[in-house]
């Protein structure tokens, strides 16, 4: 892949993720800098609330336009690239007999051939696999999601018989996307652990769980539609990039590409290792919706958090996954309620922000320091629920609450509106936090990442909402960070992730708990518990 002359210090790496709203390519240089990023939006198709779809042709063409775009951006040649790396969101991608698309859409557009994570059409088909409490749920918690695969692809074999009968592949994105890299049909312990009840630490999948719940097919194939060939991220796929592939990217052919994780786990590996201690801290990616990732050298079993995984983020290791289902996305929904939200608005694109950053830093004008924000929310409590609660309660069905509206419309108002749902979105992290160190889990720090994390003033709050230090790191974009690791270990620049962790990440700040507002969050924090309990006996 390099010239014979050519300094393995100035080789890079590239890290590629897709995430909801959009595909981004970074190029990484070997001390984790990075040197250029390239950004494509992609269409989310929401035709009902509880249906979510995407395109993989278009997201493949969003992936291709990024890496030329930062290829060119850094002025790279891209012989000096020594691996590239793939995050995505988990969500299911359907391929025909042909390697075509295949709709799993109403619309009946084959272009819509990916049901999104945050589709929840599989609720019904995930309580009834609940129901039957078959043994390897113990190992996503106690209950399956219909955020993961197995209940949309029951989905699909109830609603859209045809699709299901008709499909050569179904793929986690991830693997999708270096299925389309490579022309390797290789999955991730990431993906498929995660999200398919594939059992890493025994090496296998349990046909008696697919029997079941009703996909003997799946079974009786010997899982040829959802992977016989199960590696660990960071991986070398195939022969790397094909032909195709690298012509459509611009780079060489044979280019290293690696098995890749979830979006939310390329963030996790990209800042835990900051200190060189895994497993002292919890990545916490805050976007859309949030995801917690906790490592720990032994199984935890704990009730309503996903998991334990084995070398499903750190090779060797187990992880435990929480997080919630709308954070980010909870934060503007919250907003998008507050009467004066128009005009917010168009201050904040007069300002060329979005809504929440404008708004955070005019809380920041009326405090004496972040942590004294929390007074502005006095009186004004919140449950961001919108999506229901993915963990420690693994209930679809939780409902949001807010608490204390007055005819106040003010500007005021809506910063204190927003002050509030950022303390409550602390209060959902410490839940979570505190049902892990019950079952044995305990955690030194929050490792923050993810866009809808990144300001000072929500660091701060979470640390004061949780009583646990944040720490961030010094890479800007800690996802892309950590799919590039994963492309430096698929091109031998670092041996295996832990020591690409190292390498590459690196701590910049840390905002520990300010005491002088414990009292503050406690009050709050019980508050919070007693309106989720409403919320949960208004329910019945």
């Amino acid at each position: 892949m390099n010239s014979p002359t050519q300094n393995k210090n100035d080789d890079v790496v590239i890290g590629i993720d897709v995430g909801t709203g959009s595909a981004r390519a970074g190029i990484f240089d070997m001390c984790g800098n990075m040197l250029a990023s390239a950004k494509h939006d992609i269409t989310l198709y929401r035709d009902s609330a509880n249906f979510a779809e995407q395109s993989s042709n278009e997201i493949w063409m969003a992936v291709c336009y990024c890496v030329k775009q930062a290829m060119a951006e850094a002025k790279m040649d891209a012989r000096r690239v020594a691996g590239i790396g793939f995050d995505a969101t988990c969500s299911l991608v359907v391929l025909d007999k042909n390697q075509q698309p295949i709709s799993v859409s109403p619309s009946e557009d084959p272009e819509r051939n990916i049901i999104v994570w945050m589709d929840h059409r599989a609720t019904e088909q995930a309580e009834r696999i609940n129901s039957l409490q078959h043994p390897v749920l113990n190992y996503v918690g106690g209950k399956i999601s219909p955020e993961m695969e197995t209940p949309k692809i029951l989905w699909l074999k109830e609603n859209r018989p045809q699709t299901y009968d008709d499909a050569w592949q179904f793929f986690d994105l991830a693997d999708f996307l270096t299925w389309k890299s490579t022309g390797s049909l290789a999955r991730s312990t990431c993906t498929v652990t995660c999200k398919w009840t594939y059992l890493a630490h025994e090496q296998r999948w349990d046909a008696d769980y697919f029997r079941q719940i009703g996909l003997t097919e799946l079974a009786d194939e010997n899982f040829a539609r959802i992977g016989q060939d199960i590696v660990e991220p960071g991986t070398p796929n195939g022969h790397g990039l094909t032909a195709q592939a690298a012509e459509e990217m611009g780079l060489l052919i044979g280019t290293p590409v690696a098995a890749g994780m979830i979006d939310a786990h390329a963030g996790g590996i990209g800042t835990v290792g900051v200190n060189g201690d895994a497993t002292a801290n919890m990545a916490y990616v805050f976007g859309t919706s949030s995801c917690t990732m906790t490592t720990t050298q032994e199984p935890v079993f704990i009730p309503g958090v996903w998991g334990p995984y084995y070398s499903a983020m750190v090779p060797g290791m187990w992880l435990n996954e929480g997080g919630q289902s709308a954070a980010g996305a909870a934060i503007d929904q919250l907003l998008s309620l507050h009467p004066m939200a128009a005009q917010a608005k168009a201050i904040a694109k007069e300002q060329g922000k979005p809504l929440p950053v404008m708004l955070a830093d005019k809380v920041l004008e009326k405090s004496n320091s972040p942590s004294q924000a929390v007074e502005l929310a006095e009186g004004i409590h919140i449950v961001p629920e919108f999506l229901g609660n993915r963990a420690p309660f693994a209930d679809p069905h939780a409902k949001a609450i807010i608490a204390g509206l007055t005819m106040d419309n003010s500007f005021d108002n809506l910063l204190a509106f927003y002050t509030a749902g950022v303390c409550s979105i602390g209060y959902g992290l410490r839940q979570i936090i505190e049902a892990q160190a019950q079952s044995g889990a305990k955690i030194q720090n929050i490792a923050i990442s993810g866009g809808a994390g990144q300001h000072p003033l929500i660091r701060q709050l979470l640390a004061d909402a949780c009583g646990v230090p944040v720490i961030s790191t010094q890479a800007s974009e800690p996802v892309l960070l950590g799919s590039a690791i994963l492309g430096a270990v698929a091109g031998g620049v670092c041996e295996n992730v832990a020591q690409a962790m190292a390498q590459f990440a690196n701590i910049d700040l840390t905002y520990q708990a300010n005491k002088q507002f414990k009292l503050h969050h406690e009050t709050r924090f019980a508050s919070f518990k007693h309106l989720q309990q409403c919320a949960r006996e208004l329910k019945g």
